[in-house]
Order: structure tokens, then sequence, then C-alpha cells
């Protein structure tokens, strides 16, 4: 792989001027044969930012694993969750502590844990993994507690932050293990979780946690020592004509049983089960009726291993099926140091789930089990599918209602033949260097009256990298060291009201702006920065925020020249002239 760079830094003088001389901060991923159908560009950032000690900065001494975020912006709140303690922060400033209660494992806890072989200082204590929301005023809350995970309510009132020792089982909900991935999401009054459900870490499962409690199959055709990156919720049912249900997304990654490999090949998913389900009356009685998995393609043009999705971030629209996931991969080989960014529309996801093949294991030699595409016929209704219009107008109203031979179908067979191809057919980014960890988007409407996705990637030496997708190739606004110290990012939010970014590591919690304009002193550099949060103020000479001005919403105001912004051609040309 041939990388051509190009000089990004360097500001162009006033005579070396074009509409398209912002083109020149790109550099372009060159390789042999394939250039004139593969133009995914491996950039480098247009600005880089070292670390300054003027970021908001949160850590207390003796504290470690600021993991666990959830932004309550109805509070002015952001929650904090780490090494044996939930920090309630001043959203606008996250130096400052509001409360905080503090949550230690018992010695009694911590001996056990230790007898059975965990280290007692560092594995043997209580690590905040879950933080969701329940009501205005209340979260609930999880922790590993010296591999005996455990669940709670807890309240904000009068400035003060509460456990309600209303104590609940953690297994299933909350790792066992305080370093291994997981995931979870609270739809109104149900937990829904994708965790191992055991001390070793052996048994994953992918459950819903309510009245009508579900979990996924025991089976390797389920679930292959996965690793848990993110779920979200998508409102299918809204304004639907099929009278389709709500859906949970899952993306993990796992060893796959599809592939002949002499060694363990790990692949990246995607599966959805739906709201509603309930399970079936005699087979999958208390599993899901509706758990479909699909590999995900995020591949490179060169032959190699695929790529481990880390994180996903669902830009939602108001039409739900315009929903975009992103998500970050890096390589499983060590050898290579090139991350990867794709997006999958929720429409192609859907598409694949309702009308794609299925895989089927067969048995080859002896007593090897071979996946093939599935090519005998399908029962109806389709198996993995939710009910909907067509399964109610045939008597069947829920997943209770579901023949056994659609049931046993599904039960045997969870894995779709096809991989959900990316949105643009190709990566969004390929980066060499810090591998990406985490990543959030931001949808920013533009002086030019489009709305544009920005994503914030954190990697794993404590950079965010902001980077934006102009006409179908990705340039990286800036990279900003958020750390002093090289720290992986563990975990991202960002809270678009206040316009803020916040990052968690081992070391502590680091906040800072989704746009500095600031930074650009220059016109030239404020419209090259093809920022859509910045824009050249010409009446006061200066970069300003154009996202939370007057001008936000006066879009005419870019053509009548108040203000100068110029997103997908970097034109300087209405700048004034200069020495």
């Amino acid at each position: 792989m041939l990388l051509c760079m190009c000089s990004p830094r360097i500001r162009p003088g006033p005579h070396a001027m074009s509409p398209f001389t912002a083109m020149g901060v790109f550099c372009g991923l060159f390789l042999p044969l394939s250039l004139s159908e593969y133009n995914t560009l491996n950039c480098i950032p247009r600005k880089s930012v070292l670390y300054q000690n003027n970021m908001k900065l949160f850590r207390e001494e003796g504290i470690w694993n600021y993991s666990t975020m959830l932004v309550r912006e109805d509070l002015g709140l952001l929650l904090l969750g780490a090494r044996e303690v939930v920090y309630a922060l001043n959203i606008s400033d996250i130096s400052i502590k509001k409360a905080v209660v503090y949550w230690q494992v018992t010695d009694e806890k911590q001996k056990d844990c230790k007898y059975k072989g965990k280290h007692a200082e560092i594995e043997c204590r209580n690590y905040i993994r879950t933080l969701h929301k329940v009501d205005h005023s209340r979260m609930y809350v999880c922790g590993t507690n010296a591999f005996s995970p455990i669940c709670d309510y807890m309240t904000y009132s009068e400035g003060k932050l509460t456990l309600e020792n209303t104590l609940e089982e953690g297994k299933g909900k909350c790792p066992f293990d305080p370093f291994q991935r997981y995931s979870s999401i609270m739809v109104g009054n149900d937990l829904y979780s994708a965790t191992s459900i055991n001390f070793l870490g052996s048994e994953p499962v992918v459950l819903r946690s309510s009245n009508s409690s579900l979990r996924t199959e025991f089976k390797s055709s389920w679930l292959n020592e996965p690793n848990f990156v993110y779920m979200d919720l998508v409102p299918e049912s809204m304004n639907n004509p099929e009278g389709d249900d709500d859906k949970v997304y899952l993306f993990f990654s796992e060893n796959a049983v599809e592939y002949d490999f002499y060694n363990k090949l790990v692949v990246s998913r995607v599966a959805r089960v739906c709201k509603k389900d309930m399970g079936g009356q005699r087979t999958l009685q208390r599993k899901w009726t509706s758990f479909l998995k699909a590999r995900l393609d995020c591949s490179l043009p060169e032959p190699s291993l695929p790529s481990v999705v880390q994180d996903v971030f669902l830009v939602k629209d108001s039409d739900w099926g315009k929903s975009v996931f992103y998500a970050v991969f890096t390589p499983q080989s060590s050898s290579s140091d090139v991350s990867t960014v794709c997006a999958y529309n929720i429409s192609a996801i859907g598409h694949l789930f309702d009308t794609g093949k299925f895989k089927t294991p067969v048995t080859v030699e002896t007593s090897h089990v071979k996946w093939v595409m599935y090519s005998g016929e399908v029962p109806t209704p389709r198996p993995g599918a939710c009910i909907n219009n067509a399964a109610r107008s045939h008597g069947m109203m829920s997943s209770l209602d579901l023949p056994d031979k659609t049931l046993q179908f599904i039960r045997d067979r969870p894995l779709m033949d096809d991989a959900v191809p990316p949105l643009t057919g190709r990566p969004l980014l390929v980066k060499k260097g810090a591998k990406f960890t985490r990543l959030v988007v931001d949808n920013v409407l533009a002086l030019d009256g489009e709305r544009y996705a920005v994503l914030f990637i954190g990697t794993e030496n404590g950079y965010v990298q902001k980077a934006v997708n102009y006409a179908g190739e990705m340039f990286i606004i800036e990279e900003i060291q958020l750390y002093q110290t090289p720290d992986s990012i563990k975990t991202m939010r960002l809270s678009s009201s206040t316009g803020q970014l916040y990052t968690g590591s081992d070391y502590g919690a680091v906040q800072m702006p989704l746009s500095d304009c600031g930074r650009y002193e220059l016109c030239l550099d404020c419209v090259l920065a093809r920022d859509p949060y910045c824009g050249w103020d010409l009446s006061a000479g200066l970069c300003s925020d154009v996202s939370n001005s007057k001008y936000a919403s006066e879009i005419t105001s870019y053509f009548s020249g108040k203000i100068i912004q110029s997103l997908k051609e970097g034109d300087i040309s209405k700048c004034p002239k200069s020495g």
C-alpha cells in the first residue's frame, strides 16, 4: 500500500488561490490497479492542536477508570462512573463537582474474589459500568462488585446524589470482568444488555430484563466468544405501513463460524431483536425468536484479515429509514496500524434481514461442520421477522403464536449469508497511525443550508480526530491532544445543546468544545478549515461559531456576504485582501 502524503499545514499565499485550493489538504490512498475504482482518502489532519492545560479536566487522586458516562442535559449534569464512585459534574464545566456517591465493595466480597484467583486491588473492586436514565431524577446504575455484579437505583435531588439501596442481582445486566467490553440500553423500564452471565466470562448473552425476560440461546452459532460494543433502539413501528415493530440493534465482533481458517478469525457483526418479542410457546421458550445477525463489511482494497469493529454511533433521522450507523474498525493483525470508518444505512441492514439468504450448517467429512448458503424452502412467516400486519392477518398476534417450523429454523440458522455493505461501498476514512477507539457524531446545519455529519474519533493515544465528509471525500479538520501523556480514550459522549464533547480514560475525564473557531486568526485559515461550525464574520473581523449565532437561522446571509463559509470548495476569494 503506497500512501501519497501532502502538506496540509502549508498556508497558501494570496496569489496561489483557486476555489479548489483546499483540496490540497487531502492525501490520497493510491493502490496499483485500483486507483480508479477506489478513492477513499487517507487523510492527515489540516491542523494539529497539541496538549493545552486550559482543557476542562476532572479527576480525583486515587480514582481510576473514568469509563462510564451519562449526559443529563435536563439536570445540567454529566454523570461519570469510575472505580467505586459516581460523580455528578456540571455539564458546562466538568471540573466543577456538584455531587458524589461512593460505592465500594465489602471486605468479604473482595476476599472471596481474591480467593477465586483475581487481583484484590485491581479486579476485585466495584467498577461502574452501567448508567441509564429512568425518569426525571432517577438513574439505574450497575457495578462489577468484585466479580459479583450488582445494580441499584440512584437519585439526584437538592444537589445530592444518593443510592437508594434497593439492590438487584446484576448478573446478565453488567459484566463480571471490569475490563470486558459490553453494551446496554434502557427502553422504557426494560434493560437490554449484552454481556457474559458467568464468572469465567464463557457464557455470553443478549438479555432483556423485564416482566417478560428473554435471552439468546447458548450456542456458538448464536454467539461465539463475542466482544459487544454498541446497542441502540430504532423506532421502526413509527408510520410503518406494514405494522412492523421497533427493533434493538447490537454491534459486536466474534469468532467466525462460517470460515475455514487455520486459526480463530474474528469478524464484525450487526444483530437485531424485536422490541415486542415474547419468545416461543414450545420451541425457544423465553428465548429470542427474532435474533438475526449478519457480517459487517468494511474492507480495504488489498487482501487483509477482516477489520474489527470498536465502536458505533447512530445518527437518528426523523424518518427512521434514513438513520445511519457510523462505525470505527481496527485491524486484527498486530502488523497493521490502519483504522477505518464505515457508515451503514438502517434500511440496507433491514433489507438484508428481511429478504436476504440464510446460512446453514452442513456436516462434511469426519463430523466437520461447514456453513453454506441455505437454498431450501424458507418457512412462513419468515424466520426472525417481527410480528407485522401480514402475520396478524393469519391470527399470529405475538411471537408465542409462531409455528414451530419457523422457530426451529431460526434457532439453527440465525446467520445471514450476505454481509451488510457500507453506505458508500467502501470505507469513508482510512487512517494510518494510532488506532481508533471510540466515535460520536454531530449533525450540523451549515450556512449553505445543508446538514453535515461531523465525526469525533477518539484514539488509543488520547487524541480526538474531527472529520467530515464532503461530496464523498473525507476531510480531517483537526486533531486535538486531550491528555498530556498518551492515554487511550475509553468513552465519548457529546451534548449538541451545550456544544461540548466529553471523553473518559483511565486517567480522567476531559471536556472540549465541539468547535473553537478562535484558533483561526485569519480569514484564509477560517475558510480553509472547512469547519461547518465556523465562518468568517466580515463585520467583526474574526472567525466565529455560526452554529450558535444569529446567522444559523439566516441561511441567506451566506449569500449576502455577512459571513464567509465555503465547505465543499474551500473558496477564499471572498476573503478581504491582506498582505
